[in-house]
C-alpha cells in the first residue's frame, strides 16, 4: 500500500481548470519531483496536499488516512517555500524551534531536538543569528530544519532552490537529497528545472496543462519519453521527418538514408522522430548508422562539453561532444558528416 496517495485530484477556479485529473502514489521514503513549465499545475498539487488549497474533486490520502478535509496543521506535514519565509524577529534556533513550540514539546525536548537539526543542516554554530545575518543557501537550510524539526510525515519542498545561485543551488540540492536519504522522509518536491528534478529524484511526474503527462524514474522520462511534450521540455531535443517505406519491416527513410526501426503496424506517410544530441556524432560512425551530410552553423563552449549545431536538410541538428584539450572544436562554416544509431531515435506520438 502506498504512504501518499493523491487520487482524481482536481482544481478549477470558475470555469479555469487548473489541474484537471491528477493520480499520483508515493511509496514511503520516496522522493518523488513534479516538473513542469510554469502554469502547468504542480504547485496547485503540492498545495491541495498541503492543505492549503482544497480540491475541487479527488482525494488525498497519508499512510491510509484521508486528509482531503484536514486543515493544514492537522496533516503533519513540512513544508519549505521558495521565499524561505523565515521569521526574521526570531533567531535561526528559535525559527528551527517554532514548529516544536505549537506541538507543545517541553523546553528541553526542544533544545535538544533543535541542536539536532543544526548538526543536520551544517549549522550547528549558528543558532544565535537571525535571517539577515544568513546567506541565501543558509536561510534555505534553517528553513529546511524548521520543515523537518516536527518531524512531519511527508515533506513538501516548492522550487525551494530557484532563488540561490546556479553554484550554491547545485551543492545544496546534493545536501537535501541525502538528508532526505537518511531520515526517510516521504518528500514532494516542485521544480521548473529538468537537471534539478533527474539529478536527485527517485521518480519524476512531468505536468503539462494540468495533467500529468508521463510518471518514471529519471532515466525513463529522458531516454523513454512516451509524449512528444515530454520529449521536448526533458532535455535538449533534436526533431527528423522520416517517411515509412514499409511499417511490417520497420523501414523508414530520413532526407533518403535508409532506416531500420519499428513502428506501429500500419503506419504510413511520415512520422515525426526525437533525438537526443548526445546520440549524435560528427563522422561517419559505423556499420548499421545513419549518416547525413550538414553544415556547422554554431560551436558553443560548455566547459567539460562543446555543443555543436549543424544544418542538415530543412532544419538545424545539436550535438554534444566532450571538450578535449589536444583536439580543437569543429568549425562554423565546415561541411561534416552527422551519425546516429537507429535504435536511438525515440517515435514521438501523433
Amino acid at each position: 500500500m502506498s504512504f501518499l496517495d493523491l487520487s482524481g485530484l482536481r482544481k478549477s477556479y470558475g470555469a479555469n481548470a487548473v489541474v484537471k485529473s491528477f493520480d499520483l502514489t508515493v511509496e514511503k521514503g520516496e522522493f518523488v519531483s513534479l516538473l513542469g513549465p510554469s502554469g502547468c499545475g504542480k504547485t496547485t498539487v503540492l498545495r491541495m496536499v498541503a492543505g492549503f488549497e482544497t480540491p475541487s474533486a479527488g482525494t488525498v490520502r497519508i499512510d491510509g488516512q484521508e486528509v482531503t478535509g484536514l486543515k493544514p496543521n492537522q496533516r503533519n506535514i513540512g513544508m519549505v517555500f521558495q521565499a524561505y519565509a523565515l521569521f526574521p524577529n526570531l533567531t535561526v534556533a528559535q525559527n528551527v524551534a517554532f514548529g516544536l513550540k505549537i506541538k507543545g514539546m517541553p523546553a528541553g525536548e526542544t533544545r535538544d531536538r533543535v541542536a539536532d537539526m543544526l548538526r543536520l543542516i551544517g549549522l550547528p554554530e549558528m543558532g544565535s543569528r537571525y535571517p539577515f545575518q544568513l546567506s541565501g543557501g543558509q536561510q534555505q537550510r534553517v528553513a529546511l530544519a524548521r520543515a523537518l524539526a516536527p518531524q512531519p510525515r511527508v515533506l513538501l519542498l516548492d522550487e525551494p532552490l530557484s532563488a540561490l545561485d546556479a553554484k550554491i543551488r547545485v551543492s545544496l540540492r546534493a545536501e537535501l537529497r541525502e538528508i532526505q536519504q537518511k531520515l526517510g522522509i516521504t518528500t514532494i518536491f516542485v521544480t521548473h528545472d529538468q537537471e534539478e528534478a533527474l539529478s536527485i529524484s527517485d521518480r519524476v511526474v512531468v505536468m503539462n496543462a494540468g495533467l500529468a503527462e508521463q510518471v518514471g524514474t529519471p532515466f525513463q522520462v529522458y531516454n523513454q519519453p512516451r509524449t512528444r511534450f515530454v520529449a521536448s521540455f526533458v532535455g535538449t531535443l533534436n526533431t527528423v521527418e522520416a517517411q515509412v517505406l514499409d511499417a511490417g519491416a520497420g523501414r523508414l527513410a530520413i532526407h533518403g538514408a535508409a532506416v531500420q526501426m519499428a513502428v506501429p503496424p500500419g503506419t504510413r506517410g511520415k512520422v515525426q522522430l526525437a533525438l537526443r544530441p548526445e546520440a549524435v556524432h560528427l563522422g561517419y560512425g559505423v556499420d548499421g548508422d545513419v549518416v547525413l551530410p550538414a553544415t556547422i552553423t554554431a560551436v558553443e563552449f560548455m566547459g567539460s562539453v562543446i555543443r555543436v549545431r549543424a544544418a542538415c536538410a530543412d532544419r538545424i541538428m545539436a550535438l554534444d561532444t566532450f571538450n578535449r584539450p589536444d583536439t580543437p572544436p569543429p568549425v562554423v562554416g565546415a561541411a561534416v558528416s552527422l551519425s546516429f544509431k537507429p535504435r536511438d531515435l525515440i517515435l514521438l506520438e501523433g
